[in-house]
């Protein structure tokens, strides 16, 4: 099989003429000369994969990060996936550990992690690029003004909430994601048929969980899909080794009247 030769881009032919300077200037040889030859052997493997990736992806896993330009109208969504595919969404996704072996496995599908803290969806950002997504991306803004303000009206195929904040003392309850109102947000959001997937290891929080969506007749109680279920988060991962259960509980909406 002929090899087809590969022209040194500019970039690479300048580089190449640095290293032969300083190569020079060290007198040739020696244990400096061999280290200026693998530095520029990296650069060249470097420039070179950056180029050898197709376009549209390269574009994409340049930053998984939306840069919000208001925060009172919706996402434009087709800016963010030109692609039209479904879309699922996860609220708080923490380090992403969950949602980027998600996307990874269903690259079918888009998927939108919404944290408020920078740190966790750097996270995302860097473990995305890492695997070459260009289906996922990360919003950072609080998870319930997302969902009421932010995502489009039955754009979401699902929402995955998994460990959200329990507030556990009962004067805090309140600020809890999932209460009373948040059916009626889940509802608007989703698409006809849409799902919403639960989990925690709070057994008070996890019947609250039941009670909300028990009580919303547009939605019917279904189990969660295996494959799904066996995706983890990192955090879920510690404390089932610690001997915790994960709490989980799948709901389908199915009245869209």
């Amino acid at each position: 099989m002929q090899l087809r030769k590969i022209e040194r881009p500019a970039v690479l032919r300048r580089l190449a003429q640095r290293f032969e300077l300083c190569a020079e200037k060290s007198g040739g040889g020696g244990r400096k000369n061999r280290g200026l030859v693998r530095l520029q052997a990296f650069q060249e493997r470097r420039v070179l994969r950056r180029q050898s990736r197709p376009a549209g992806l390269a574009a994409a896993v340049e930053n998984l990060l939306v840069q919000l330009r208001t925060i009172v109208e919706p996402l434009d969504l087709a800016e963010l996936f030109p692609q039209p595919q479904p879309l699922e969404v996860e609220l708080g996704c923490g380090d992403a550990s969950f949602l980027v072996e998600y996307a990874r496995q269903n690259p079918g599908r888009h998927f939108l992690g919404v944290e408020r803290l920078l740190g966790r969806l750097q996270k995302l950002d860097r473990k995305g690029r890492r695997a070459g997504l260009n289906n996922l991306r990360g919003v950072r803004i609080e998870s319930a003004y997302f969902l009421q303000y932010l995502l489009p009206a039955r754009a979401a195929a699902a929402l995955h909430i998994y460990f959200p904040d329990p507030w556990p003392k009962k004067k805090h309850r309140r600020h809890r994601l999932i209460n009373e109102t948040f059916p009626a947000l889940a509802r608007a959001a989703l698409a006809p048929g849409g799902w919403i997937f639960l989990r925690t290891d709070d057994a008070d929080y996890f019947q609250q969980m039941n009670e909300v969506f028990g009580a919303a007749k547009e939605f019917e109680k279904r189990e969660t899909p295996l494959p799904l279920a066996e995706i983890i988060t990192d955090f879920e991962r510690d404390f089932n080794a610690q001997g915790i259960l994960t709490l989980r509980a799948a709901y389908r909406m199915t009245n869209d009247e």
